[in-house]
């Protein structure tokens, strides 16, 4: 996935977001609203944790289907 990108919200802070699946661990970074929504969607129906780190990550890859998370 390439790294960087634009943000769907650009008014909102991007968050990094540290996905920990067993013995597999993912970076993102997201707007905030959709980091949150993403985090509840995970907490209620995967088997997952999602931590959020503090400091800036502006280098890596997007969540994936980001915006999909700021609809309705």
């Amino acid at each position: 996935m390439k790294p960087g990108g634009r943000s769907p919200r650009p008014e909102e802070p991007d968050i990094h977001l540290e996905v920990q699946f067993d013995s597999v661990r993912l970076h993102f970074v997201a707007c905030l609203t959709a980091a949150m929504v993403f985090i509840c969607d995970v907490n209620a129906r995967r088997p997952g944790t999602v931590t959020v780190t503090s400091g800036r990550y502006g280098a890596g890859p997007r969540l994936p289907c980001e915006r999909l998370y700021l609809l309705p």
